[in-house]
């Protein structure tokens, strides 16, 4: 890889970093406990590649102006929503991230359900703030609205977490059609959001997206498919969380089904596939070409 991509992307992270961080609201009223919970959950760290992710299409396509920035914001915080909802009780019951106390753990129960549902909303309160910005056309933002609220909804991430839970409960009925579907949805879709976003907002054309999207599908597949492999044979130090915990849970991945040597495969099948669907466009960027390829081939 051309560049010292883990450096390269956290200098890139820590840019995504400062542009939400200046949309989270003020600690202040009332509620201020909210607000409390909201910016606890965001700060919390992570990787930032689903932002990273949109502004690297929006540079790949050529794009200016300052639009891209609140969906910068918005991507983050429904998918930190989303992580503190997962953590609940009523979910998976997790009382760390990241090494640190997850927003229920910290704040109560209630006030978990209160701070995802808070974020959830104020992503949209942010994204519709961009159209304050009269730089970008109209037409383009509401595209972007359009795929945010999709991808994240019923037909997206939600969907996906649906069958998850209910899979759960029922292992046995698990099949690879089902893996494939929880692994589209619940992973890929924000990954194909982010993508997407940074692409209609830089002015690509339909087909262009089309692209996007599917070199997006093909990523997010074979990110949760490395999750599954590194779960069996990363290392704990240098992921941060116990390895094996699928099997301890009994719960069915893609390796399950395909085995260790064929998921690493369908990684590296699914990863060329996207990189080659790239590289076909009329534009560069090497730092998204690198991005995507770490992304797979990780080790945390």
């Amino acid at each position: 890889m051309g560049l010292d991509i883990k450096s390269e992307l956290s200098k890139r992270a820590e840019a995504a970093e400062e542009v939400i961080y200046k949309f989270l609201p003020e600690v202040d009223g009332m509620q201020h406990t909210i607000f409390d919970a909201m910016k606890y959950s965001v700060m919390a760290g992570g990787k930032r590649l689903r932002p990273v992710l949109m502004n690297e299409t929006f540079k790949l396509f050529g794009g200016a102006g300052d639009a891209i920035n609140y969906y910068m914001a918005a991507i983050e915080m429904i998918h930190t929503y989303s992580l503190v909802h997962d953590d609940l009780p009523s979910m998976d019951n997790d009382m760390l991230r990241r090494g640190k106390p997850t927003t229920h753990a910290v704040y109560g129960e209630g006030m978990g359900v209160l701070a995802g549902d808070a974020l959830l909303n104020y992503a949209f309160e942010t994204a519709l703030k961009s159209f304050e910005d009269t730089a970008t056309p109209t037409e383009l933002k509401v595209k972007a609205l359009q795929i945010l609220a999709k991808k994240a909804g019923v037909y997206g991430m939600i969907g996906g977490q649906v069958v998850d839970v209910e899979s759960e409960k029922n292992q046995s009925e698990m099949t690879e059609e089902k893996i494939d579907f929880i692994y589209e949805l619940k992973t890929g879709a924000l990954i194909e959001a982010s993508m997407e976003i940074g692409a209609i907002l830089a002015g690509a054309t339909d087909e262009q997206v089309k692209l996007i999207e599917s070199v997006a599908s093909k990523i997010g597949m074979a990110f949760q498919i490395q999750d599954d492999i590194l779960d069996i044979e990363g290392d704990e130090a240098v992921l941060g969380k116990p390895i094996g915990s699928d099997e301890r849970n009994e719960k069915s991945t893609y390796v399950t089904f395909k085995g260790i040597e064929k998921s690493k495969e369908e990684v590296k099948r699914l990863t060329d596939e996207a990189i080659e669907i790239l590289k076909k466009l009329p534009y560069e960027n090497e730092f998204l070409v690198d991005l995507l390829q770490y992304l797979v081939y990780r080790d945390n």
